[in-house]
């Protein structure tokens, strides 16, 4: 199983390799750039024009490796389309809104309610797709207990996998710095897969892992291209998604011990600014505050890094 696992890895890292280059010089061919938000730090506005979306290459490449390895090995059901529709569908709205803020030349893309409407369609389509493969979904509730009701996790799914797909683009505001917090991430339940010998899940995080790790070639300081949405909520709605049909769903809150404190960092600012007028942190998400604060784009990334580590250890230690 170990040896076959390399194999997804290897095509989806080929892949990127290849093509990405091909999507950067596309991209600035056609003089399309990120637009920097005006309310970030100054010293963004020298990465303005640096080609985005680069998210959608290696999300197409892990696609490709996940269904010709596992229609090669005969192992397709129907948790590898829930994970596809979780990673595509997520990125396609990414997609959408990356290619408005292109066309346009501004930071504005979707709308908020429209790209929460895109959101919940795809949660409901998971949970559809769950409901007809007889998902045995056990939902451990803290200080209350178990439940297997659908609605409770009908409501779990749509909550887990919106949050999750905005928590890792809030996390996406550096060099480098999803990407590496996604490895570590993916890192982290493709180790818990093989344990399980859960192969489709397995390969599915093995494929992730062999696109990001060609992606972070391009994407580390200085970078060379951003994922953008088209990257970030796919990579949010798989992991998501990968911790549900693991039914380690609360994994998540220590393996993405990250993105939940930069979602949390613009929750309290958020609370604290309408409530006082005060704010909290000098900037959200918290990886802006520590900018401000004088942290370098390089010592920002290896400590949050080093936190998400901590916390994947940390799961698998005490629920190992």
């Amino acid at each position: 199983m170990l040896q076959f696992s390399l194999i997804p890895w290897i095509s989806a890292f080929a892949l990127t390799v290849v093509f990405l280059p091909m999507f950067i010089g596309f991209m600035k061919m056609k003089h399309e750039g990120q637009v920097i938000r005006d309310e970030g730090p100054k010293w963004h506005e020298k990465k303005s024009g640096t080609p985005t979306m680069g998210g959608t290459v290696f999300v197409i490449a892990a696609l490709i490796s996940v269904i010709w390895v596992l229609f090669w090995q005969k192992t397709i059901n129907k948790t590898v389309w829930i994970l596809l529709v979780a990673l595509i569908g997520y990125g396609l709205i990414g997609f959408l809104d990356d290619g408005l803020k292109l066309f346009y030349k501004r930071n504005l893309g979707l709308r908020a309610w429209q790209k929460l409407l895109g959101q919940l369609v795809i949660a409901v389509m998971i949970i559809l797709l769950a409901q007809s493969d007889h998902f045995k979904f056990n939902l451990v509730i803290p200080f209350i207990g178990s439940s297997t009701n659908l609605v409770i996790f009908s409501a779990f799914v749509l909550f887990w996998l919106v949050g999750f797909s905005n928590a890792v683009n809030l996390s996406d505001g550096l060099d480098g710095l999803a990407t590496g917090l996604s490895l570590i991430a993916y890192g982290t339940y493709a180790y818990l897969a093989y344990q399980e010998q859960n192969f489709v899940i397995l390969t599915f995080t093995m494929s992730v892992i062999g696109g990001l790790c060609a992606f972070f070639i391009f994407n580390h300081k200085p970078a060379k291209i951003f994922m953008g949405d088209a990257g970030s909520l796919a990579l949010g709605g798989g992991l998501a998604a990968v911790s549900i049909f693991l039914n380690r769903p609360w994994s998540l809150l220590l393996i993405g011990i990250v993105f939940v404190l930069e979602t949390l960092s613009v929750i309290l600012q958020v609370i604290s600014f309408k409530t006082t007028g005060k704010r909290i942190f000098k900037m959200t998400p918290i990886h802006h505050h520590f900018e401000l604060l004088g942290w370098s784009e390089w010592k920002i990334d290896l400590v949050f890094w080093l936190v998400g580590l901590l916390g994947s250890i940390s799961y698998l230690i005490i629920w190992r």
